[in-house]
């Protein structure tokens, strides 16, 4: 059994739990509504012994790249990076540090940091990608809702392309009895053309982007695609899902870092997930002068992102 850190708010009768030792993943989130408690996130039923996918639960953190990359190596300014298959396609995929063990920095019963350091956490990570590179991840509960905010950082003396991507699977239902119900709710514009599962580089428009907005039933989604022209509101995009039986929503609202969202609907049915990415999966794959949101941080250089998971 793998070590399990529980955050509680006992004022509002929340809680989340997190194992650093698999990827600093948060695979419990639960609030209080209208009396009941309402159970967040799916995690596989073993999840926290380490005998299950670690990217197929809780919420998985993907970095320095998120989704896939063609193949099995990263070939990056002339030189190539060896990479592992990951996605059963042939493909790596969703970087490094979600499977691998985090240190905590702090903890508090209602906030929890940690860290984790390619240069010193894993040094067989230098020769597998262009820089050293450290991530930190904070966790605040508070009343009904989970805060999430990371910062990203260059720790090596050249240049670093990286993505940065949370994989979370959220319940369906709500504290319902029927998942096929919940109501699913997109702020989303243009989706992104996949070949194989990877982006060509053209943007499509989407036809019924209103209906994307005002919501679809879970009975009537099947996904796995890699969606953009986010609408953000005061900074903010918002999905959100609807339990209209329990009368929960889940908002998963995060900032303008992340550009992209790719929706995911397991074959299990008993989740969905609404991942937010700062560049398009495969972005390393794309021609240079697309705008993918690849980023490439100097030596010394950061960026931060913030995601929050609310219950109402």
């Amino acid at each position: 059994m793998l070590d399990n850190i529980i955050l509680k708010d006992d004022s509002a009768g929340s809680i989340a739990e997190i194992i650093p030792g698999l990827g600093f993943n948060c695979h419990r989130f639960a609030a209080m509504h209208a009396g009941q408690t309402v159970e967040v996130l799916y995690a596989a039923a073993n999840f926290t012994k380490g005998t299950e996918r670690p990217s197929g639960s809780g919420t998985p953190i993907l970095f320095p790249f998120p989704g896939r990359i063609r193949g099995t190596s990263l070939v990056w300014q002339g030189k190539t990076y060896p990479l592992e298959a990951g996605d059963g396609r042939g493909n790596a995929i969703h970087g490094f540090v979600h499977t691998r063990p985090w240190r905590v920095l702090e903890q508090t019963p209602t906030r929890l940091v940690g860290q984790f350091h390619a240069g010193r956490d894993d040094p067989s990570l230098l020769a597998r990608w262009p820089s050293d590179f450290r991530i930190t991840a904070t966790y605040v509960l508070a009343g009904q809702t989970l805060a999430m905010n990371y910062l990203c950082e260059n720790m090596g003396k050249v240049p670093l392309p990286c993505g940065l991507g949370t994989h979370p699977y959220f319940r369906v239902p709500l504290g319902g009895s029927d998942g096929a119900a919940c109501l699913v709710r997109l702020p989303v514009r243009e989706r992104w053309e996949l070949a194989e599962m990877l982006p060509t580089g053209r943007r499509l428009p989407l036809e019924n982007a209103g209906q994307f907005a005002a919501g679809q039933r879970f009975a009537e989604m099947k996904f796995d695609d890699a969606f953009t022209g986010l609408e953000f509101s005061s900074g903010w995009c918002r999905p959100s899902i609807h339990d209209p039986e329990s009368g929960a929503t889940v908002t998963v609202a995060f900032d303008s870092a992340f550009r992209e969202c790719v929706v995911y609907t397991p074959p299990h049915r008993e989740a969905i997930c609404i991942e937010p990415y700062t560049c398009v999966a495969g972005a390393f794959n794309l021609d240079p002068g697309l705008d993918t949101g690849l980023r490439i941080l100097p030596p010394g250089g950061s960026f931060t992102a913030q995601v929050e998971f609310r219950v109402s």
